[in-house]
């Protein structure tokens, strides 16, 4: 059985993407002189909330996923980020390969909400691993990559940012129910309000709720 090791060595925004894209830089190790020809990674992501500390204003924000702050002890759990697959090429010894995660702003995805509450340092992850692998010097192997394989990393809030800001600058998003949307069309027509924003926005001061 090969002895497979990985590392995450980095993380960046792709720029080109078509939406949010986070690209995670990896560094795969075999058992020394296995020559590999191809490895079909597969890859859960978890955040791991319990990793780090929190400010005042990121523990308000992290309420409606973790409850009050007294409470922590038992419900900072692990938070799912993603699960993403790639074909790593041939290599022997050690290769280094992108691992490609598509994002969604999406404020009803619980990772995103705890993305967006916190201010600045880094989000501490979970990286799981498993696949297939196809090995041997004369044809080939199929093997398990094995299940126990993991490695940590912090990706700095800065990245998740500045992914964001690419594709929504200045600005959230928010999923509503068709229902939901035709009754907020409705009243943005009744009133002639010339935006969304506007509408949204006399909604909150006749509820008192908007801050100046």
């Amino acid at each position: 059985m090969t002895d497979f090791g990985f590392t995450c060595t980095g993380v960046r925004a792709d720029p080109y993407a078509a939406g949010p894209t986070l690209v995670f830089r990896l560094r795969i190790t075999a058992t020394a002189g296995t020559r590999v020809h191809a490895l079909a990674l597969r890859c859960q992501i978890r955040v791991e909330p319990a990793r780090r500390g929190y400010g005042d204003d990121e523990a308000e924000a992290l309420s409606d996923l973790f409850g009050e702050r007294s409470r922590w002890g038992s419900t900072l759990n692990p938070v799912q980020f993603a699960q993403v697959q790639a074909m790593v090429p041939g290599f022997t010894g050690e290769v280094e390969t992108d691992l490609v995660v598509p994002c969604t702003y999406d404020m009803d995805v619980a990772s995103t909400r705890y993305f967006h509450a916190l201010e600045d340092g880094e989000v501490p992850l979970l990286l799981l691993f498993s696949g297939t692998a196809f090995t041997g010097d004369r044809g080939f192997h199929v093997e398990p990559v094995p299940w126990d394989r993991e490695t940590t990393f912090r990706m700095p809030v800065k990245t998740w940012r500045e992914m964001v800001d690419q594709h929504f600058p200045g600005a959230g998003w928010i999923r509503l129910p068709r229902d939901t949307m035709d009754a907020l069309l409705a009243h943005r027509s009744r009133l002639a309000l010339p935006s969304w924003q506007a509408a949204v926005e006399d909604l909150l001061d006749t509820a008192g709720e908007r801050t100046p």
